[in-house]
C-alpha cells in the first residue's frame, strides 16, 4: 500500500477529497496575492503547489484514474503544442511583414 492510498485509508475518502479542494483554494489564494498584490512569495508558492500536487495524487488514487489523466495530459500537451507552433507561424510573418 503507497502513501496516498494509506492516507485515504486512515483519513477517509471524503475528508481527503474534501483537502484537495482546500490546498487547491490555498493555492489560488497565494497566487492572487502573488498576481494583484505583487506579493513577494515564492516560499509560499512552493509550498502550496508541493501540498496540491500531493492531494492531486491522492485524488487520483481515490478514484483510480492515474492512467487516463496521464493519457488525457498526453493528449492535451499535442494539443498545446500545435497550438503554440500555429502561433509562432503567425508571429514570425507577422513580424516579418513589419
Amino acid at each position: 500500500m503507497n502513501i496516498y492510498e494509506k492516507a485515504l485509508k486512515t483519513w477517509g475518502k471524503e475528508p481527503q477529497m474534501l483537502q484537495v479542494i482546500e490546498e487547491m483554494s490555498e493555492l489560488t489564494k497565494e497566487i492572487l496575492k502573488n498576481i494583484n498584490r505583487k506579493k513577494d512569495n515564492l516560499d509560499q508558492l512552493v509550498e502550496e503547489t508541493a501540498d496540491v500536487e500531493i492531494m492531486l495524487e491522492q485524488l487520483k488514487c481515490c478514484y483510480h484514474i492515474g492512467t487516463k489523466v496521464e493519457e488525457y495530459k498526453t493528449s492535451k500537451l499535442e494539443k498545446i503544442r500545435q497550438r503554440l507552433e500555429e502561433w509562432e507561424k503567425t508571429h514570425d510573418n507577422t513580424a516579418s511583414g513589419n
